[in-house]
């Protein structure tokens, strides 16, 4: 059994998964909230004691003993890791991996520790003689020795550490291939973050983090409407992106026009990404978009997007596939798309 650790800001979820005969079955899954309930949510007050207690709650909430936990997938997010694909000179792996060190700090905030990078091959580019696709993940030692120390006194051994846009992609491709023809985006809204994967069959894998999630649609809002954070939580909750009106009567026209909020920042900024996708990639065929995470579910934001990116838009549910999910109750399946791809992750070594 593999177990896939998603490890948030605001939220930890976890997915259990195993291998059979028929393929791949869902054992177990579980959240739990990290700051204290019914409170002002700040993200910079989360400390690691926090983090210990509520993972340590939701592995007993599973009845899950870390200890006994022999394959583990966690994975780092943000502006912690970055994940490129790059094209290089074909060259000897030791030659690579020099070349790949110096190509990571151009990518990740330095903070006077040394580069952590793993790296795959891809193949030759189809474009550029002698050259090379590689995807590159990289992170400092800091950040890294911290994740390790986390997952330690927890009681877990540390496993396979993987990303949030490859865990993001591995749960995509677990559940649907990809397209013959054209690029699918996958844009997976956080607490504090949504991480955004462009990838297609025959196109250039692309990762963006866009420093806007669930955060900022409820503290925008209690900052528009002049009430605390708690109440503004609870009406998002209840009215999603029709929060923001005054007229109970609002339209998505109304809406668009009418208010230039927190979620046509975050739509604007998936838009450039898919320009820039465009004007380096000479690719603009988007197949669709796949929205998932906790701030996924928000009411009215699919259409929204669908609306304004003129793209077809679906909230992406990654336990579809799996043998036993007809069998565990789940509200919001789209919030769990990272921890089911940590999970997958793990099965692809065995």
């Amino acid at each position: 059994m593999n177990l896939g650790l998603d490890i948030g800001r605001q939220f930890v979820k976890a997915v259990l998964l195993e291998k059979n005969r028929g393929g791949t079955k869902i054992i177990n899954t579980g959240i739990r909230l990290v700051p204290d309930q019914n409170k002002t949510y700040d993200p910079e007050s989360i400390t690691k004691p926090m983090w210990v207690m509520a993972i340590r709650e939701l592995m007993r909430e599973m009845n899950i003993n870390p200890k006994r936990v022999k394959s583990l997938v966690s994975s780092l997010n943000g502006t912690n890791v970055s994940v490129k694909q790059i094209t290089t000179m074909d060259m000897p792996e030791d030659e690579l991996f020099s070349s790949m060190t110096f190509e990571a700090r151009k990518h990740i905030p330095m903070d006077g520790s040394d580069a952590v990078i793993d790296f795959q091959v891809f193949g030759p580019n189809p474009k550029e003689v002698d050259k090379i696709d590689i995807g590159l993940v990289a992170c400092t030692k800091k950040v890294s020795n911290a994740h390790l120390e986390l997952l330690k006194e927890i009681g877990f051994s540390p496993g396979i550490i993987d990303a949030d846009p490859i865990a993001l992609s591995n749960a995509f491709a677990n559940l649907s291939e990809f397209p013959e023809e054209g690029a699918v985006v996958l844009l997976d809204i956080g607490s504090v973050s949504s991480s955004l994967v462009v990838w297609g069959r025959k196109d250039q894998f692309f990762t963006r983090d866009i420093p806007i999630g669930g955060y900022h649609f409820v503290s925008s809002l209690s900052e528009k409407m002049d009430m605390d954070y708690v109440s503004a939580e609870d009406k998002m909750m209840k009215d999603g992106i029709n929060s923001f009106q005054n007229k109970l009567d609002s339209d998505l026209d109304d809406i668009s026009v009418a208010e230039k909020n927190v979620f046509d920042n975050l739509i604007e900024d998936v838009r450039r990404s898919l320009r820039y996708y465009a004007k380096t990639t000479n690719q603009s065929f988007f197949t669709k978009i796949m929205i998932s995470g906790g701030g996924a579910s928000t009411q009215g934001l699919k259409e929204m997007i669908e609306q304004k990116l003129s793209l077809n838009t679906e909230l992406f549910n990654p336990f579809q596939s799996l043998a036993g999910f007809e069998n565990i109750d789940i509200p919001n399946p789209e919030q769990y798309a990272i921890s089911t791809g940590l999970a997958v992750r793990g099965l692809l070594d065995e």
